[in-house]
């Protein structure tokens, strides 16, 4: 029986001024992966491409761990996107070839009267022909489950993003203004002449 599970989840984040913009913090779409999953669970593959094993999900009596693939870019004005790319369940083959997942997202940073913040959403959704077991269960039942997991996956995403973000960003700043301020001082550094 296919099964069609959705969720979605906005995010706005205020941004504490700090000496650089956020923008170009965001030009770093690495330091948006880092900040949103733990680094053991994250694979780099290529510049855009990030290799990302969830952490086991129970459905029902199932429990699956998804491993999605997700290119994560960055626009000039620091507006980052990210979209699923691929996805595999290991250990369950009949799920695995039965099963899609589509994500996609942003994350814009806005300037107004009362300072700078992040604004974004997440679309989750997940294509899945569930086994035999499964089609006993009422379609109603198994949408309401299905769509709840993921909306807590989405939500827990977004706690990540909202404590970790600006703490990364944060830190970014100031080892940044730590490089610049020991470039000055070298090339401010006089020269003795010793004879």
């Amino acid at each position: 029986m296919l099964t069609k599970f959705t969720a979605s989840q906005p995010v706005e984040i205020a941004v504490p001024d700090q000496p650089i913009p956020i923008q170009h913090y965001l030009r770093q779409p690495q330091r948006l992966v880092n900040a949103l999953v733990d680094q053991k669970r994250i694979q780099q593959l290529s510049e855009e491409i990030f290799r990302l094993k969830m952490r086991p999900l129970s459905f029902m009596s199932l429990s699956i761990q998804p491993t999605v693939d997700m290119r994560v870019w960055a626009e000039s004005n620091g507006t980052i996107y990210l979209r699923s790319v691929g996805c595999e369940i290991r250990g369950f083959e009949y799920i695995n070839q039965r099963f899609s997942l589509n994500l996609r997202g942003y994350l814009s940073p806005y300037q107004s009267s009362t300072g700078t913040r992040l604004e974004g959403r997440a679309d989750l959704e997940v294509q899945v022909d569930l086994p035999p077991p499964f089609s006993f269960t009422p379609k109603p039942i198994l949408e309401t489950t299905g769509n709840g997991l993921l909306k807590s996956v989405l939500l827990t995403v977004k706690q990540r993003l909202l404590h970790h973000l600006l703490a990364d960003y944060r830190q970014w700043v100031i080892s940044q203004t730590q490089e610049q301020s020991l470039s000055k001082d070298d090339t401010q550094l006089p020269i003795l002449n010793i004879e």
